[in-house]
């Protein structure tokens, strides 16, 4: 039982706090609706319990065989989140009966947590912290993920609240036009950390 509790907060506390995925969630909310952005929460919540599922497997095994694909992963994950910051930007002027643009799906969603690195951190912390060896890590992988699916849904959901209040409070065009540069913006220093991190690297390799 302590595991499990221990677990749950952990995939609570992970889930709930400013991210990448809560960030497009909320927006696309503000956008275009709570129907129209569950296909994207959904997508964010399913894959990313893949995700864990995936890297307790073994995946994360192979960063130890092959470093330079992290480092690959990090730059494709820094150039999606700055072309979703400039999406974010320039989707102020979108409402819910707009056509000429449309919310993120289900399948942008799930793989967007294979290049966003928060999910990295929190998948590896994850299974590195509640697995251990031997014949029940698997039983634990499936539960970790389990939990996280059950977990993510209403602390990303809360996001996708926050986004839907905001768009009967932002009902002028202008001030959704400024909701949206400030989250593009917010999105870009979630990235800066790990665009140092990629600089760093890419110096120590003399590129």
């Amino acid at each position: 039982m302590e595991y499990l509790i221990a677990v749950t907060l952990f995939a609570i506390s992970t889930s709930i706090t400013p991210g990448p995925n809560n960030i497009m969630v909320m927006t696309s909310a503000l956008n275009f609706g709570i129907k129209k952005t569950l296909p994207l929460l959904s997508g964010i919540c399913v894959g990313f319990s893949l995700m864990l599922l995936v890297v307790g497997l073994g995946f994360g095994q192979v960063f130890n065989w092959f470093p330079d694909l992290h480092l690959v992963i990090k730059c494709a994950g820094v150039t999606y989140l700055l072309y979703l910051a400039w999406l974010i930007a320039r989707s102020g002027g979108a409402t819910m009966e707009s056509q000429a643009q449309t919310p993120l799906t289900f399948i942008n969603g799930a793989l967007f947590q294979w290049v966003n690195a928060k999910a990295w951190v929190v998948a590896t912390g994850a299974i590195a912290a509640f697995t251990s060896i031997g014949e029940g890590y698997y039983g634990q992988n499936m539960t970790i993920a389990l939990i996280f699916l059950i977990a993510a849904f209403p602390c990303v959901g809360i996001w996708l609240l926050c986004g839907s209040v905001l768009q009967r409070v932002l009902k002028q065009q202008k001030s959704r036009v400024y909701f949206n540069y400030f989250m593009a913006a917010l999105l870009v220093l979630s990235v800066i950390p790990v665009m140092f991190e990629v600089y760093t690297q890419l110096g120590d390799k003399g590129l």
